[in-house]
């Protein structure tokens, strides 16, 4: 008698260990589906461990936890890297997840097909000569994947220490150096502000778009609150709001090379946000700037030897260039062939939002809201799961 046991159904993949892949699978095990997490580090939260020693959230303990597992009240208010690592690795076991670690996807491609759509149409080439099939994939490799440093003129030439922010971990190694931050958003006015702290001989911040810098928390009211209610208003409201609070909340640094942004023509704090610039929340660079611990000058233009050179044309003395100048999504290699990527080599749709070319794929992660990353994922994560779920029934 023929054996009529139904085979095992296969898994959906998500590719990444991180808030955003984890998030995906525990939401998707929630509703009785399979899914298997593939990273390529040798933890989960590889991304998070390798960033900079004194690294903290920049949202709020309870707004920042992922579905099904709040973050222990003991990691504090503003949660460290460490003790963020630690969390992901407890929501791992608390779901009982799947996660295979030390395992890199290159490449998704479809399935071959005759005629019908097969079962399982997406084919993972992954390290090891691996070939997994999946029924559905979630692309969880972060908004924050591939360090990026831009081609400045001179750049190979330039005879003192350049690294990308990726690659700084404290300001021990840089104490009696003069050094130079480029890059204004959150992580080089942190990395700049802690230089400043931990005895750099000179610290300078390069700026090239005036940032709009908010308090963290004022009398116990986090930034992420305001932003969390401001996503309910029309963006030219918001942006007005913001205005007037930063008028009343926030000193004028004009003096000192930082003037408010609508005073230079730069839109709005909240159309920032929505074109992916999020503020500055201050940890100490407000104080850093008006001590004159942290100076600012204009962003680099190139190199010339020993110097770099700056758009108002002047030189600056500085041993060790330290480049915050963002990331990339890091897409290309991955899914570039599908027709899914924007020319900025981003999702073309995330979230549960899925792409006529590419059924049964999704994206999480790849936003970067004023409200904060981790609750986006967390709402994510929810709605990738319901829309995966009703689609494989």
């Amino acid at each position: 008698m023929a054996d009529r046991t139904p085979a095992p159904r296969t898994p959906v993949y998500v590719i990444g260990g991180g808030p955003g892949g984890l998030a995906a699978a525990a939401a998707l095990g929630e509703r009785g589906v399979r899914a298997v997490v593939l990273e390529r580090s040798h933890a989960v939260a590889g991304a998070w461990r390798a960033h900079y020693d004194g690294l903290r959230l920049h949202t709020t303990r309870r707004m920042s936890a992922l579905p099904g597992l709040p973050i222990p009240r003991g990691y504090g208010r503003w949660v460290g890297r460490d003790d963020l690592a630690r969390y992901l690795e407890q929501y791992v076991e608390h779901h009982r997840l799947e996660c295979v670690t030390g395992v890199e996807v290159a490449r998704v491609a479809r399935a071959a097909a005759d005629g019908d759509v097969p079962p399982n149409p997406w084919v993972l080439h992954a390290s090891g000569g691996r070939e997994l099939t999946a029924r559905a994939v979630v692309v969880a490799t972060g908004y924050s994947h591939t360090p990026y440093l831009p081609d400045w003129p001179g750049r190979t030439e330039y005879a003192g220490e350049l690294l990308h922010a990726a690659d700084y971990r404290n300001a021990s190694p840089y104490q009696g150096k003069d050094v130079l931050v480029v890059g204004a958003g959150n992580s080089g006015a942190e990395i700049a502000t802690e230089l400043a702290e931990g005895g750099a001989g000179r610290v300078r911040l390069a700026v090239r778009t005036v940032p709009h810098v908010v308090r963290r928390s004022r009398l116990g009211w986090s930034a992420q609150r305001s932003a969390v209610l401001a996503r309910r208003l029309p963006v030219p409201v918001a942006d007005r709001v913001s205005a007037v609070r930063a008028r009343l909340c926030a000193p004028d640094l004009a003096g000192h090379g930082l003037p408010r942004p609508a005073s230079v023509g730069v839109a709005g704090l909240y159309s920032r946000a929505r074109a992916g610039a999020v503020p500055v929340r201050d940890t100490g660079l407000v104080r850093a700037v008006r001590a004159g611990r942290v100076e600012i000058v204009a962003a680099v233009e190139s190199f010339d030897g020993d110097k770099p050179v700056l758009v108002d044309g002047s030189r600056v003395d500085a041993e060790v260039v330290i480049a915050a100048t963002g990331y990339r999504p890091g897409l290309d290699d991955l899914v570039g062939h599908l027709d899914v990527l924007d020319a900025r080599g981003h999702p073309r749709a995330h979230g549960a939002r899925r792409q006529a070319a590419a059924p049964g794929l999704y994206f999480t992660g790849y936003a970067n809201p004023a409200s904060g990353m981790l609750r986006e994922l967390a709402t994510e994560s929810r709605r990738i799961a319901q829309r995966i779920a009703r689609d494989l029934r």
